[in-house]
């Protein structure tokens, strides 16, 4: 993803919510020592570097993960080719809770890290890889922790929905030199999707949400193309106690994963994505890009925090 600037002069619509945000929390209690055992896991592989070994072996141990909560699970491969003209194994992972149900929702983050840790202060370290700990395993470590808890709920308390737990691929294979070189796995599901006519109410991306002091400000695209979706997530965060970790202000617009959601697939899709306005290092966070995206810097706080407003967001509805 790569921090952009724009001037907008109009609104897209966006398909509303059936009901209010619930006033009370409401859901099962979100596990954060369980989601960051996910992230652990995956990060257990290495860098998830696109064509390597431990790519696609974290794609296996991601598939069999949904499948043991009983999810439906498809996986979309193609190769794409990156701005350098590598090509790239891509596989999109979609995790299907009630498969058969039409209404429906979505949540989505990344699952590759980026090759080179090109924003690290040491030039030296240029030419490695991200573990990617929050800059991927994060959003992932996340969404398993919903698909654990959504097997465990008693059926007359499951949301009354379907919910697609989307695994986009090749996300940070960019440059910002080549600005349509981020985000291809979301550009080629969005121009491929999975399932014929698929119309979710709504989607949600979740980018780096496990940092330490992380702070989750309303996204200028999420804003524009989506704005009831974000009304609604900042509500349901105020309601599980969250307020202060979402705050009701604007951070930057941001080129990823839910521009081609909202733009090529048409679905009105936000994200939530850390931002931090007083970083030297990058509004991303001190670790975005480095060699320090590693698991001593992720926070069970923060990801108890995104995870409990998604669980307060699937049970209003």
């Amino acid at each position: 993803m790569m921090l952009v600037a724009v001037t907008i002069t109009a609104m897209t619509a966006c398909k509303g919510p059936k009901q209010n945000i619930k006033d009370e929390p409401v859901g099962p209690v979100f596990s954060a020592d369980s989601a960051y055992s996910f992230c652990q896991q995956q990060c257990d592989f290495g860098p998830r570097t696109m064509n390597s070994e431990a790519h696609e072996q974290c794609a296996q141990w991601i598939v069999s993960k949904f499948q043991d909560y009983g999810l439906e699970v498809i996986e979309q491969r193609a190769t794409l080719k990156g701005f350098d003209g590598t090509p790239l194994l891509s596989n999109n992972i979609i995790a299907q809770f009630r498969p058969a149900c039409n209404d429906r929702l979505m949540i989505c983050a990344h699952w590759d890290s980026r090759p080179w840790a090109d924003n690290d202060p040491d030039e030296s370290n240029h030419t490695k890889p991200v573990m990617a700990a929050n800059d991927g395993a994060s959003g992932v470590g996340v969404m398993l922790e919903l698909a654990r808890l959504l097997s465990m709920a008693d059926s007359t308390l499951r949301p009354d929905l379907g919910i697609d737990l989307i695994c986009f691929d090749a996300e940070d294979w960019g440059s910002d030199n080549h600005p349509d070189s981020w985000a291809l796995g979301a550009q080629h599901w969005a121009a491929h999707l999975h399932r014929e006519n698929y119309r979710p109410r709504y989607g949600i991306l979740l980018d780096m949400v496990g940092g330490q002091g992380a702070t989750f400000y309303q996204e200028g695209f999420s804003k524009l193309k989506a704005p009831q979706v974000v009304d609604r997530v900042w509500k349901a965060a105020q309601v599980a106690g969250y307020g202060s970790i979402f705050p009701n202000q604007e951070g930057g617009y941001i080129t990823d994963d839910h521009g081609p959601v909202n733009d090529i697939a048409h679905i009105p899709c936000i994200d939530i994505i850390a931002y931090y306005p007083y970083c030297q290092e990058s509004s991303f966070g001190p670790t975005w890009h480095t060699v320090d995206d590693t698991m001593e810097h992720l926070d069970r706080n923060t990801l108890k925090a995104v995870g409990q407003t998604l669980l307060q967001v699937i049970f209003s509805e």
